[in-house]
């Protein structure tokens, strides 16, 4: 008995795992796709995704949109994610921090987190200028190209980072390498300098900034300031300045309401 209860435990706790993949995948491409085509794009038998999409569109976490029966990410989410933010007072402590950030600089203010092995915005203050410096919030970026990513995975041993970030990821957006003992010494010398600045990897006319904001020990998130290369370079302490005290605010910031 106790072997069929293992064996059926073990089959859900993969028929989670998928299910989670699947979410995970149309949050990354950012379009509705039909069933047959996440399970060709994932890898997964077409029979197990059909019957995953079924049951989390009769739960709402799965919407038809679009036609010719393709899915998307259903509006249940929206209000689990709204119950979440809710319960955790930390969001609304980030939105304030971010929008003292952009007014005292009127740059483009970002709060970073990890997600799995990438690196994504979860919120953003556009600051004042003309123009505007976007990102895609939630878009999972190889944590390599982002001066966050120095900082994010700095208190993990040199093995463990090597080994948490995927090789391809050190191939730079302009197809560049870059060398892993590189990246570890950067992300050393970020963890002692408590920031981390560099002419952004992505595009060639932004200056990035990030500071840690820390919980038990290491970077839970960072602080980020995106700001127009030469402005950057010459507001540097000062957007430092400011990027620290609202990181030192934040972290002793409660994580619960």
């Amino acid at each position: 008995m106790d072997a069929i209860t293992d064996e059926a435990g073990g089959k859900r706790a993969r028929g989670l795992d998928r299910a989670f993949e699947i979410l995970d995948f149309l949050r990354q491409k950012r379009q509705a796709l039909k069933p047959n085509e996440i399970a060709a794009q994932i890898g997964a038998p077409r029979s197990s995704v059909y019957e995953l999409v079924n049951l989390l569109l009769r739960n709402g976490i799965l919407e038809f949109t679009g036609g010719e029966g393709r899915v998307y990410l259903g509006r249940k989410l929206y209000f689990l994610g709204a119950a979440y933010e809710n319960h955790f007072d930390f969001t609304r402590e980030c939105e304030a921090a971010l929008e003292r950030l952009a007014d005292e600089t009127r740059e483009t203010a970002q709060f970073c987190m990890l997600d799995g092995n990438k690196y994504t915005v979860v919120r953003m203050r556009e600051g004042a200028r003309p123009f505007r410096i976007s990102a895609d919030i939630g878009q999972s970026v190889p944590i390599p190209w982002t001066a966050s990513g120095r900082l994010l995975v700095a208190h993990m041993t040199d093995e463990e980072i090597l080994a948490f970030i995927p090789p391809e990821d050190f191939r730079l957006p302009n197809g560049e390498w870059l060398e892993p003992a590189a990246f570890l010494a950067q992300a050393r010398q970020a963890w002692r300098d408590g920031f981390f600045t560099f002419n952004s990897i992505v595009d060639s006319f932004t200056h990035c900034f990030a500071v840690p904001v820390m919980d038990e020990g290491h970077a839970a998130a960072t602080l980020c300031l995106v700001a127009p290369r030469a402005d950057g370079i010459a507001n540097r302490d000062r957007y430092l300045d400011s990027l620290k005290m609202a990181a030192a605010g934040l972290s002793h910031a409660p994580r619960r309401g």
